[in-house]
C-alpha cells in the first residue's frame, strides 16, 4: 500500500491532480463554515435534531445546511434538475434524439440545459427554507426585508451554482466524480461529530449493542464492496474474417455486466425526493387555512414515522435503480455494436435475440443490487430500533456513499498508474 501511495505522488500529473482536488473540497468545507447573516445558529442545530428529514437534507448538503452557510443547499438543486432532465430524455423524442444521435454535442447540449433548470430551482428551494426557518416558531430567522430577503435567495443560490462548477472542475481537471466527491466529503466531516456525540452519550451498560453495531457496521462495508465489485461476465465470440492473406478475428472475450450498474445515483436521487414531501410539509404546517394545516401535519408526521420512511426509502432506491440502469445501458445499442465488429454470444443468434438476452441478464442481476442498495438504506433504522444507540454513524445511505466513491476514485487513480506503466515501454 504505501509503495502504491508513493508511486502515485511520484508522478508529477497525478500529484497535481490529487492535489487540486484537496483544494476545492478544501474551499467547499471553508463555504460551510460562511454563515448567511440574521440567523441564530444554536436554535438552528436544536431544529434540525428535532427534525429527520432536515437531518437527512443536512447531510446531504455536508453540514452546510445546520449553519445555513452560503453553501447551504449543497448540490441538492443540480441532482434534482438532473433528474428531471433523465427523466424528459426518455419521454420527449427531441432530447433522447439529441442525446444519442448527435453523440458528445447532444450530451453537453443537456449538460447546458441542466445547469441552467439548477438556477430556478435553488431559487425556489432557497425561498422555501427562507419561509420554513421563519415559521418554525422557535426564533430561528426573522422578519426579512424584500432586499434582505432577495439577497439571501441570490445568496443561497450562488453558493449552489458555485459548488455545481466546483464539481465540474473537479471532474474535468481532476480524478472522480466532482458531484460525488463533494457530497462524500460532506459527510465524512460529519465523521468526527458523530465519534464526538457517541462517546458523549457513551453508557457501559449498552458497551455489548455498540460492539454490535460496530461489527454489522464493517459487515455492511464489506458487503458494499462485495456487490459494488460483482460483476457478470458475458462471454462473446467474434468469427474468423480473411482479408487479402491475412486473417482477423477469431479471439474470445466478455461483457462485464456489473451486479450494481447505477452505482451510489439511486441513493442520492431517492434522498432528493424523500427530502421533498417533509420540507413542503414544514412549510404549510403553520398555514392560516385549517385544511392545509392538517394535511401538513399530517405529511410532517408520516415522514417522521420510522417504518412509513424506511418502506418509502426502500421502494424509491429500488425504483432508481432500475430506473438508472435503464437509462444508462441501452441492450439494443449494445448488440448492434457487437454485431457489427463481427462478435456473438454463444448459443446466441446475433441482433434482437442477443438484445433480449442482454436485457433479461441485466434485469436479474440488477434485482440483487437493488434489493442490496435497498437493504442498506434502511438497515440503520432497523439497528437503531433494535439496538437503541441513535447518532452511532454517518448512516447506510452515507456509509455507501462514502465507500462507492472511494472505490470509483482508487479504480481512477489506479488506471492512471496502469496508463504510465504502458507508457515506459516506449
Amino acid at each position: 500500500m504505501w509503495k502504491k501511495i508513493l508511486q502515485i505522488f511520484s508522478i508529477k500529473d497525478l500529484r497535481k491532480k490529487i492535489i487540486f482536488v484537496f483544494s476545492l473540497l478544501v474551499v467547499f468545507r471553508i463555504g460551510a463554515h460562511i454563515p448567511v447573516p440574521g440567523i441564530n445558529i444554536e436554535n438552528l442545530k436544536n431544529f434540525f435534531q428535532s427534525n429527520q428529514i432536515l437531518g437527512l437534507l443536512n447531510m446531504f448538503s455536508g453540514g452546510g445546511m445546520e449553519n445555513f452557510s452560503v453553501v447551504a443547499l449543497g448540490v441538492g438543486p443540480y441532482i434534482t434538475a438532473s433528474i428531471i432532465m433523465q427523466l424528459l430524455v426518455m419521454v420527449v423524442p427531441q432530447l433522447e434524439k439529441l442525446q444519442k444521435e448527435e453523440g458528445e454535442v447532444g450530451r453537453r447540449k443537456i449538460s447546458m440545459i441542466t445547469r441552467y433548470a439548477t438556477v430556478p430551482l435553488a431559487c425556489l428551494q432557497s425561498y422555501a427554507m427562507i419561509n420554513l426557518l421563519q415559521r418554525a416558531g422557535q426564533n430561528i430567522l426573522g422578519e426579512l426585508s424584500i432586499f434582505q430577503l432577495v439577497t439571501t435567495i441570490i445568496t443561497l443560490t450562488a453558493g449552489t451554482i458555485f459548488l455545481m462548477w466546483l464539481g465540474e472542475l473537479i471532474t474535468e481537471k481532476g480524478i472522480g466524480n466532482g458531484v460525488s466527491l463533494i457530497i462524500f466529503a460532506g459527510i465524512v466531516a460529519g465523521i468526527p461529530k458523530a465519534i464526538q456525540q457517541s462517546m458523549v452519550d457513551f453508557d457501559a451498560s449498552k458497551l455489548l449493542n455498540m460492539g454490535i453495531f460496530v461489527a454489522i457496521a464493517v459487515v455492511v462495508v464489506a458487503g458494499i464492496v462485495f456487490i459494488t465489485e460483482g460483476q457478470r461476465n458475458i462471454p462473446i465470440n467474434y468469427a474468423r474474417r480473411v482479408k487479402g492473406n491475412k486473417m482477423y478475428g477469431g479471439t474470445s472475450t466478455h461483457l462485464p455486466l456489473k451486479v450494481n450498474q447505477s452505482g451510489v445515483i439511486p441513493i442520492i436521487f431517492a434522498m432528493s425526493i424523500m427530502i421533498f414531501p417533509g420540507m413542503l410539509g414544514s412549510f404549510f404546517v403553520n398555514s392560516g387555512n385549517s385544511l392545509i394545516k392538517s394535511i401538513a401535519q399530517n405529511t410532517v408526521d408520516l415522514f417522521q414515522n420510522q417504518v412509513f420512511y424506511g418502506v418509502l426509502y426502500f421502494i424509491l432506491v429500488f425504483f432508481f435503480t432500475y430506473f438508472y440502469t435503464a437509462v444508462t445501458f441501452d441492450p439494443k445499442n449494445i448488440s448492434e455494436n457487437i454485431q457489427k465488429q463481427g462478435g456473438f454470444i454463444p448459443g446466441i443468434r446475433p441482433g434482437r435475440l442477443t438484445a433480449e438476452y442482454l436485457q433479461k441478464t441485466l434485469s436479474r442481476i440488477t434485482l440483487a443490487g437493488a434489493l442490496f442498495l435497498g437493504a442498506v438504506a434502511v438497515l440503520p433504522f432497523v439497528v437503531q430500533g433494535v439496538f437503541n444507540i441513535p447518532g452511532m454513524t454517518i448512516g447506510g445511505t452515507g456509509i455507501l456513499i462514502v465507500v462507492s466513491v472511494v472505490l470509483e476514485t482508487v479504480k481512477q487513480i489506479e488506471s492512471q498508474l496502469v496508463m504510465r506503466d504502458y507508457e515506459s515501454f516506449y
